[in-house]
């Protein structure tokens, strides 16, 4: 049966569309109306009453939610942790990997892969590797003990195991061997992004000619402005917001990054080269108490402190606990970014960094049905996953 969400304010790329409507029907987005339609027989109305109406989100950067660390998780768990994140809007996801051993990693690979056959709740569009070709210069909450030089050998056994499965690598150009991964990365279709990484700006501008297209985390496991005898040279930070070539993924959890920062990001990028990522551990999405702990899968322990995840030390952030709800609120009410373009940052801009932009990040026709409805604060009242309501 077709579903017609009613009288909903459409959130657009550039504005509201208020007393609108969105039809559904087979998981697919059939009709978009500026103004409300007449009733027809066999069309089942649901009344959203004024509520946005926003592309369902995509978060291309989290491990884990609802509980679940998805580094080492059964499919059933993966599912299950997805879910969790479906509930706050999240539709589309990658589930992302901690450096790790090349045995731990294929084994997530593979568990990805079976959940994503068995979801229906939202869409698993695949696996992001963050690592293990990392800085440990910039490792974080990164195992110092699972970083890896890249080498052909090793890239394409993790690559071969889900080919087109892959849709994110997370490497340090500035690591021997590094720029033949990028080469590789785009050879495959493969987005190769800048993470956790000591280079300087000129390394990552040679790494833009390599394929490198995205920084991970910007501000977060990254090289900043810093001075030798006297010179100051930028890093990582200063590449992304300054080479328009470059998206960037920004934590806007309120607790990685201050407004200003989320500010200076929009002025510099705007909101078509930024990609809102959670970065969420196993808190995000649940109702575990400050002081729970959890022992990651590559053995570095993280705790939950003050609505964040820290190191033991508490020197360093782990991850977050948000939500993608929680990003775009912030946002609009930190960053002080326009709803529209807010929403263009959790949807329409991934959509496109990871190649889905024909059928995921849109309102419009022939796009899949995933539609966050959310009342005027920014909670969200109703997910629809592929034409389907979330529970």
């Amino acid at each position: 049966m077709r579903i017609r969400l009613y009288d909903v304010t459409r959130i657009t790329r550039t504005g509201l569309v208020p007393h609108s409507a969105i039809d559904a029907e087979d998981g697919a987005i059939t009709a978009v109306y500026d103004t409300l339609p007449a009733e027809e027989p066999g069309v089942r109305s649901v009344d959203a009453k004024g509520a946005y109406a926003a592309p369902g989100f995509i978060d291309i950067h989290l491990h884990g939610g609802g509980g679940v660390e998805f580094m080492d998780a059964t499919p059933e768990r993966i599912r299950a942790g997805c879910v969790a994140h479906a509930r706050h809007g999240t539709t589309t996801l990658l589930p992302t990997t901690l450096a790790a051993s090349p045995e731990l990693t294929l084994r997530m690979i593979r568990a990805v892969r079976q959940a994503q056959a068995a979801t229906t709740e939202c869409t698993i569009a695949g696996v992001h590797l963050e690592g293990p070709f990392l800085s440990p210069a910039q490792s974080g909450a990164q195992s110092p003990d699972a970083l890896s030089l890249p080498t052909p050998g090793l890239w394409d056994r993790l690559l071969d195991e889900w080919p087109g499965g892959v849709r994110i690598m997370g490497a340090a150009p500035e690591l021997p061997g590094a720029m033949a991964l990028g080469e590789a990365l785009r050879a495959r279709g493969v987005v190769a992004s800048i993470a956790h990484s000591d280079a300087d700006y000129e390394t990552c501008r040679r790494a833009l000619a390599c394929g490198f297209t995205d920084i991970t985390h910007i501000y977060s496991g990254c090289s900043m402005v810093h001075r030798k005898n006297g010179y100051r040279f930028g890093g990582v930070v200063e590449a992304g917001l300054l080479e328009d070539a470059f998206t960037v993924q920004v934590i806007a959890d309120g607790k990685h990054l201050p407004p200003e920062l989320l500010r200076l990001i929009v002025k510099c990028k705007g909101a078509d080269r930024i990609s809102l990522i959670t970065d969420a551990l196993f808190a995000a999405g649940s109702d575990l108490p400050d002081g729970s702990v959890l022992r990651q899968a590559n053995g570095m322990e993280t705790v939950l402190e003050d609505g964040v995840m820290k190191l033991p030390d508490r020197q360093a952030f782990a991850g977050s606990v948000a939500t993608m709800d929680r990003l775009v609120r912030n946002m609009v009410h930190l960053a002080g970014v326009p709803l529209w373009d807010a929403v263009a940052m959790a949807t329409a801009t991934p959509a496109r960094v990871i190649g889905l932009a024909d059928r995921k990040g849109s309102l419009a026709p022939g796009f899949d049905a995933d539609i966050v409805l959310m009342d005027k604060q920014l909670n969200v009242k109703a997910v629809m996953a592929r034409g389907q309501f979330v529970e």
